[in-house]
């Protein structure tokens, strides 16, 4: 079967890549994990997740723990012993047989790898994963910091829902933000290609403009296989996650997504010729509880 689904196809043809895109994913979009990236993942302090919740909607969050938290026994799985589930409604959906997006990222290095897959275990706080696709990102748009594990030991956690000013002002501030996205059968998926998929989205702070309750992001080009656009093709609903290091909070977006092509006079000298927008659906912003710090450089 194809390692690219019909709304990832489609829109690969209208931005003009045709067969090439194809041929790129058939080579490098992989059922099984290189030895580069499971040595790349043992090496992290976190790894980004996706994944349905109850509602079917997809939802961004973050494992977390001290690196060598995880490890690959074999090139089709990898092995969680997460020290910190971070978002809200993330713990409860890693059971058996649910579908998981994962993106292992190092922004001082540009370094980022998906892996895309199925729980296959999880008990005591363990997670198993099996590997259905694997493939490297390119390293555009990652703003470069070092981040480091670093529990909170006494920390009050403080969750507080609704599209306010502070988390209005923690978008506008943002360089960096994740999406989580699903094909509309990733419940119950047949094919490698219909899973839930997570994926990093950045640029220069401020990036992502903001009218009442909807956000525009220009689309800069990647790697051209479209998984996140291709996702939004077939399903519209999404979850973003924007993270404070400093602050050691973060805000989790529920959206609905809608895909803008611009006329070739409206392109910028980027190349992007398309805009993302996203409708606010809900928000939960989390204080207190990131078991994360940046690095002093």
């Amino acid at each position: 079967m194809s390692v690219f689904h019909a709304g990832e196809r489609a829109i690969q043809q209208r931005a003009g890549f045709g067969d090439a895109a194809l041929t790129v994913g058939e080579r490098f979009i992989r059922g099984v994990m290189p030895e580069q990236h499971q040595v790349f993942f043992a090496q992290l302090p976190f790894v980004v997740v996706g994944v349905l919740d109850a509602q079917g909607q997809a939802r961004a969050g973050l494992l977390a723990g001290a690196p060598g938290f995880m490890n690959s026994p074999d090139d089709r799985h990898l092995d969680i012993q997460a020290g910190a589930v971070v978002g809200e409604g993330v713990a409860e959906r890693l059971t058996p047989g649910a579908q998981i997006g994962l993106l292992g990222i190092e922004a001082h290095t540009r370094r980022r790898n998906r892996l895309n897959g199925l729980v296959a275990d999880a008990l005591d706080g363990r997670v198993s994963v099996r590997v259905t696709q694997s493939f490297g990102n390119c390293p555009k748009y990652i703003y470069p910091r070092r981040i480091e594990w670093a529990p909170i030991v006494a920390g009050v956690k403080r969750v507080v829902s609704g599209w306010d000013a502070d988390a209005r002002r923690m978008v506008a501030a943002a360089d960096t933000f994740f999406i989580a996205t699903a094909h509309p059968e990733a419940a119950d998926a047949s094919a490698a290609a219909h899973g839930v998929d997570v994926s990093h989205r950045g640029g220069e702070a401020g990036f992502v403009c903001i009218r009442d309750a909807t956000l525009s992001v220009p689309d800069y080009p990647g790697n051209r296989f479209f998984n996140t656009l291709g996702n939004l093709e077939l399903n519209p609903w999404a979850g973003l996650l924007f993270i404070d290091f400093e602050a050691r909070s973060f805000l989790q977006l529920a959206v609905r997504a809608r895909l803008e092509w611009l006329p070739p006079s409206q392109t910028e000298s980027k190349g992007n010729n398309r805009v993302l927008h996203f409708d606010v659906l809900a928000a939960q912003r989390t204080e207190g509880v990131l078991p994360l710090v940046l690095a002093a450089q």
